[in-house]
């Protein structure tokens, strides 16, 4: 399993990917909320085809890890991520933002090269 720290992201690259504490906070509510077992379960980040832009960001919750996943741990929270998504996702950081306008959760990935307004889809 591949260990990350649950810091703030810094500027040096990110290797892997990265969740801000805020952004453990809201996961580990919203499992207990849906009733996932953290000890089991995690969260699983992907990418698929579709979308404003070409790719859209998927982000659910899953029981257990696939054969070929890669498994971060953040705080107690593993993430899952397929190895086909990880390419896109190599480097990016999920964060959890709450504004005036909106709330919810912020892909800050620098494989995109451009992105749409609502925030899921993008192209690289």
């Amino acid at each position: 399993m591949e260990q990350a720290t649950q810091s703030a992201p810094s500027q040096a690259p990110v290797k892997g990917i990265q969740i801000t504490d805020k952004a453990i906070s809201k996961v580990r509510l919203a499992m207990e909320k849906e009733g996932v077992s953290i000890e089991q379960g995690g969260l699983r980040l992907g990418v698929q085809g579709g979308g404003c832009s070409g790719l859209s960001y998927n982000i659910r919750f899953d029981t257990q890890p696939r054969e070929r996943d890669r498994v971060f741990q953040f705080g107690g929270v593993r993430v899952f991520v397929d190895p086909k998504s990880f390419i896109y996702l190599h480097g990016m950081v999920l964060d959890y933002q709450e504004t005036l306008m909106q709330q919810g959760f912020v892909f800050v990935n620098p494989n995109s090269t451009k992105s749409c307004g609502c925030g899921t889809s993008f192209s690289a």
